[in-house]
């Protein structure tokens, strides 16, 4: 997936408007205006199309969190230094950490898209790069992840 396949749908699944969003990249400390943002929302035959970096994408994220959690007590101005390269494990724990979800509440989520996940599956991804039993998430589960959002958050929504 692309990030601006993942910006796309988190922020449609969320329901979140361009004033939201644009206040997710102000917590993050990144200024991004309205026209950035409708650029990064556009498919990539459409003119005004702007390709979403990691680190843009990385940014949106944090910014989310601190939008939906608050800003970590004593963090000030220290900000999350840029992986070498997103991947999808990163993605899928900053959703997790931004919506405040459990196991079992991801596990819905992959149950309402028809994406059946076990645990160990779910834990496995979690871990740590290198750890045993790590597993990498691929594009199919992440994809999958997101329409269970927005099955869940947009009653009623298909994709």
């Amino acid at each position: 997936m692309t990030n601006n396949d993942v910006f796309r749908r988190l922020r449609y699944a969320l329901n979140l408007n361009t004033q939201a969003v644009v206040e997710a990249f102000r917590l993050s400390d990144m200024k991004m205006g309205q026209a950035d943002i409708t650029s990064l929302v556009k498919k990539e035959e459409e003119d005004g199309f702007r390709e979403c970096s990691d680190e843009v994408l990385q940014a949106f994220l944090d910014g989310l969190i601190a939008l939906k959690r608050g800003k970590r007590e004593g963090e000030g101005d220290k900000a999350t230094p840029p992986p070498a390269q997103l991947c999808n494990n990163d993605i899928l724990k900053k959703i997790r950490i931004a919506l405040s979800f459990k196991e079992e509440e991801m596990l819905a989520i992959f149950k309402l898209a028809k994406f059946p996940v076990s645990k160990s599956e779910l834990s496995a991804v979690f871990r740590a790069k290198g750890q045993d039993n790590f597993k990498p998430c691929g594009d199919q589960m992440l994809r999958n992840f997101l329409k269970g959002l927005t099955m869940k958050y947009r009653e009623g929504a298909q994709d």
